[in-house]
């Protein structure tokens, strides 16, 4: 029998998860010498390569002195957490990645915290050990205290550790002495992470991911805790409610490489993939036919933000997107709901339009964008943090915020954060830079991270993760300068535009399209303000038209998908497109919008 190791690499947005699997990828001689495979090879959608960052946990095995290797790549923000703990499941061991200067982030903690739990033996890798001002000794001190702080026994604080430059290709023991390979990292792991244990009995897989192919259907994904699986052996399929459906197998795969292979059989402690079994579930079972046991299902945490989904009504619906109807918008909800653990989905009043409920701004954003990119056109309202009840109190989810800056910006911060009712938890000094950390509730933080990055030139790095239910703060200031609202439907013009400047900020360009009621900038008082864009100027009997000053306008605001949905307001919508966002009216008409003020 082979022998296997099921590792799991944990580690905070952008501390090198990704490049650090490339690297194995490469060492293990998964491509041939001539092969040119770029960067990030297993981030491989395109929304997850424009922005860096892992969203979907992917697998892979590499082969070592004849030791089988299997990766499994997770992703480091806490809004895809329930990705995160499911993976976790199929792992004896983590590769916990630390940057050599940061240390231990929020998201660090929020993953190693669910590994310690598990039980899991950890290898600490202290990674970018060539950036300047690193500090790897201090960082491994923090990461022990972090570790202390979690409850970590005595065998997983007695972790090894490894240092290097993923970015550089070496990994090394002593950060002090560079090597000219990562093979430090994969001996660590054969070394230190222990085998899967051999379970004899019936067979025991728990789903924790799945796959989907256009000719096979969707395909489990899972560890085979215990026993053994052959093709075409007939097994029981226990739901999370305890009910059980009999299927068969039809196909096993292992992961071999970045690919799968086709296997007759497969033993305890491998990671494979299940064909042929249908009505699964994540969380569900694949048990004996005769006496099925099921495994304990995987906990998930709860939703804390929510959006409203709807059609795109606006008069440039069905331009620009292929899908637009309600039947199109629900159907892939509803195929997301299949994969996406954290997420529900809930439907109201109107036929047109779904509550949908999930991790944080990031995660939802992440479904939107997606869905553009596949042709859909919709509407999304402003994200909303879920409240709940009990015995009487109103509670609201509250984060922990971490913000590293430049000691000069410090001041500022602390009063945009704690005006958003955060409390300062620690201060401390990180070379030229300062750490802080606050405890802030889930609503102060949608629209923040703009209005940060204004206020200290760009220089924060700010990350949350959700810890738990608290009592009500009480009201958050919300953004006071009202919305610039276009009167008429028409084409922006630069000679209108240039008279309406000192009213506010454009969010448009001259030459675009807009409609009425369609949001085009910001205003600089309080209150929404309608304007005309559309004006032309008018030839007069003195002179023509074209002849005139030159029209100076400044650049407009352009926002990104998260950006705009942290900016609107509770009467306001997103118009997702798959050319443009544009930001509206829910009441296109100004005397719709009045009515509707005075009724409040």
């Amino acid at each position: 029998m082979q022998e296997i190791r099921n590792v799991a690499i944990i580690a905070h947005v952008d501390h090198g998860k990704t490049t650090l699997v490339d690297k194995m990828l490469m060492a293990g001689k998964l491509f041939k010498d001539h092969q040119d495979m770029g960067e990030l090879i297993m981030d491989n959608n395109d929304l997850e390569r424009e922005r860096g960052i892992t969203i979907l946990s992917k697998n892979v095995s590499v082969m070592w002195n004849d030791v089988k290797i299997n990766i499994i790549d997770t992703p480091g923000h806490s809004d895809f957490g329930g990705e995160v703990e499911r993976v976790l499941n199929m792992a004896d061991g983590v590769l916990l990645l630390v940057d050599a200067f940061e240390g231990p982030m929020p998201q660090t903690r929020f993953v190693l915290q669910k590994a310690i739990s598990l039980g899991l033996k950890p290898i600490v890798v202290i990674n970018k050990v060539d950036k300047p001002n690193c500090r790897p000794e201090e960082v491994h001190e923090s990461v022990f205290d972090l570790m202390f702080s979690l409850d970590a026994t005595e065998e997983q604080l007695d972790f090894p550790s490894v240092y290097g430059s993923a970015k550089e290709n070496w990994m090394s023991t002593d950060w002090k002495e560079k090597t000219d390979n990562i093979h430090a990292i994969f001996d660590a792991i054969i070394e230190h992470i222990p085998a899967p244990e051999y379970n004899k009995g019936t067979p025991q897989l728990q789903i924790t991911s799945l796959d989907h192919s256009k000719y096979l259907g969707r395909i489990a994904i899972g560890r085979l805790h215990r026993g053994e699986l052959k093709v075409n052996q007939d097994v029981s399929l226990v739901k999370r409610d305890g009910s059980i459906t009999r299927t068969r197998i039809k196909e096993l795969n292992v992961f071999d490489g970045l690919g799968r292979t086709k296997v007759e059989h497969v033993t305890c402690g491998e990671l494979c993939a299940l064909v042929g079994v249908e009505g699964f579930d994540i969380g569900d079972t694949i048990a004996d036919f005769e006496n099925p046991e099921p495994l304990e299902p995987i906990a998930i945490d709860e939703p804390t933000m929510s959006m409203l989904f709807t059609i795109n009504n606006s008069p440039f619906f069905g331009k620009e997107g292929k899908m637009v109807t309600s039947r199109h918008i629900k159907d892939r909800l509803d195929k997301e709901l299949e994969k996406n653990l954290a997420l529900r989905v809930e439907d109201t009043e109107s036929a047109d339009a779904w509550n949908v409920y999930g991790r944080g701004v990031l995660h939802l954003s992440v479904l939107i964008e997606t869905m553009r990119r596949e042709g859909y056109e919709l509407q999304v309202g402003q994200p909303r943090v879920i409240i709940k009840e009990e015995l009487g109190e109103k509670l609201e989810p509250v984060e922990d915020l971490t913000i590293d800056l430049p000691e000069e910006h410090s001041g500022k911060a602390i009063e945009m954060v704690t005006q958003r009712k955060g409390e300062l938890k620690t201060m401390e000094k990180k070379g030229e830079r300062v750490h802080l950390e606050f405890n802030i509730p889930s609503r102060g933080i949608i629209g923040l991270r703009s209005n940060m990055l204004t206020a200290t030139q760009g220089e924060a790095i700010m990350a949350h993760r959700f810890i738990e239910f608290q009592p009500w703060k009480g009201p958050i200031e919300k953004r006071i300068n009202g919305s610039l609202i276009v009167i008429e439907s028409g084409t922006s013009i630069a000679y209108g535009m240039d008279k309406l400047q000192d009213r506010g900020k454009f969010f448009i360009e001259p030459g675009e399209d807009v409609y009425m009621g369609q949001v085009v900038g910001e205003n600089n008082r309080e209150g929404d303000l309608t304007i005309n864009v559309t004006k032309a100027k008018k030839m007069s009997n003195m002179r023509s038209s074209g002849a005139d000053d030159k029209v100076k306008l400044a650049p407009p605001i352009k926002f990104t998908l998260e950006e705009a949905l942290e900016y609107i307001q509770g009467d306001e919508y997103v118009e997702v497109t798959p050319k443009s966002i544009r930001l509206r009216k829910i009441l296109l008409l100004e005397h719709e919008r009045k009515r509707a003020s005075k009724q409040e």
